[in-house]
């Protein structure tokens, strides 16, 4: 996941330096991160299995990810980068793959499908989760809406801008999520 300003908030330049004046925005879960772990988490209830959450930044990302563990995420890794915020996209997907090499060796464990949102909501360049793949040397699927597991495959619903296309993916891949069709949990107070 990666931790952005709120996009629901009016944001103002800083006359002095002309960019957008973020110290008082509170910090958020990007919006296409929270559809990618509510796709995961549904698809945990469904089929079982784990979520893990890995963000990059500073020890102020910990709780966007507390409240990914609030919403269903049953593990939760701070890479910490300080200067996370500087890294394009293909630095990012270089740090998440080292990240995801490590959990899994650590944990005795593989991830069978990476879910990322299809862009971030304060670049929108769409390319971090296709770099991991590329990195991860993985199947990749853009713009997803649904993905159902069988024995090492991926059912995968995209949208296009001709429709949808529904194609099968071998297990492990990774896929950038859009918006589906229902809304993500918020963490309450009680979780």
């Amino acid at each position: 996941i990666k931790q952005v300003p709120d996009d629901s908030v009016e944001i103002h330049l800083n006359p002095e330096t002309g960019t957008p004046a973020l110290e008082s925005v509170t910090p958020v879960v990007n919006a296409f991160d929270t559809y990618a772990l509510e796709m995961a988490v549904r698809l945990k209830e469904s089929v079982g299995g784990t979520v893990t959450v890995v963000s990059i930044g500073d020890d102020s990302v910990k709780n966007s990810l507390k409240n990914c563990l609030a919403v269903g995420a049953d593990e939760a890794y701070l890479v910490k980068n300080e200067s996370a915020q500087t890294l394009d996209a293909e630095g990012i997907a270089k740090c998440l793959a080292k990240a995801k090499r490590a959990i899994e060796a650590a944990g005795e464990k593989q991830f069978d499908i990476v879910f990322t949102g299809k862009e971030s909501t304060d670049y929108a360049a769409s390319q971090t989760g296709l770099f991991l793949a590329d990195e991860l040397s993985m199947p990749a699927a853009a713009n997803v809406i649904a993905v159902e597991a069988a024995e090492g495959t991926a059912k995968i619903k995209q949208e296009t801008d001709e429709g949808y296309h529904t194609i099968e993916a071998k297990l492990p891949c990774v896929v950038t999520i859009q918006k589906p069709n229902y809304d993500p949990r918020y963490p309450t107070i009680k979780s």
